[in-house]
């Protein structure tokens, strides 16, 4: 039992003496919240992400939706926090592999509030060359005098019956 003891004390002393990580740099400006959430959701098959670094870019109520039209052609939504994203997919998307890209933003703001309409294009690799999906994340995001937090995400997959419209897409000429 001293044991048990003895190990309980030291690992407690370990989560006091490491520093939390520093995710700063991630919330300081629109740019770098966006390249952290697109970030922190990719990488290659059985690369491990840091759920923790996804977790701090919302606010604690922040509500992830995705959207779409079921098997019989109604369309719906879910709705899940942050850590039950994480729960959810978290774990596929290390296994399988997975990349996320803003191709192209729409940026709307006003003082403390800010939406995008950000376009994204999704991977198994980063060396693949055709994205297996693409769609639209329509993101809302604050800023509390200090760092920038994203209150939702809504977003919804490209179909063949619903392509992406010439505006969300990058102007390539």
């Amino acid at each position: 039992m001293r044991k048990v003891y003895c190990m309980l004390a030291a690992f407690m002393l370990i989560a006091l003496v490491l520093p939390a990580q520093d995710y700063s740099e991630d919330v300081k400006d629109l740019d770098s919240i966006i390249e952290a959430l697109y970030g922190s959701i990719s990488g290659e098959k059985d690369e491990v992400r840091d759920w923790d670094r996804f977790t701090n870019l919302f606010i604690p109520e922040a509500q992830l939706i995705p959207t779409g039209k079921n098997a019989e052609g109604v369309t719906g939504y879910r709705i899940l926090a942050p850590q039950v994203y994480v729960e959810n997919f978290g774990k596929r998307l290390e296994k399988d592999g997975f990349y996320e890209n803003d191709i192209h933003r729409v940026t709307e703001q006003y003082g403390s509030l800010c939406h995008m309409f950000s376009t994204y294009e999704s991977y198994r690799s980063a060396t693949d060359t055709e994205p297996f999906v693409r769609g639209i994340n329509s993101i809302q995001l604050m800023h509390d005098g200090e760092r920038w937090w994203i209150v939702s995400i809504y977003w919804l997959g490209e179909k063949e019956d619903n392509p992406l419209p010439e505006k969300y897409l990058p102007n390539e000429g």
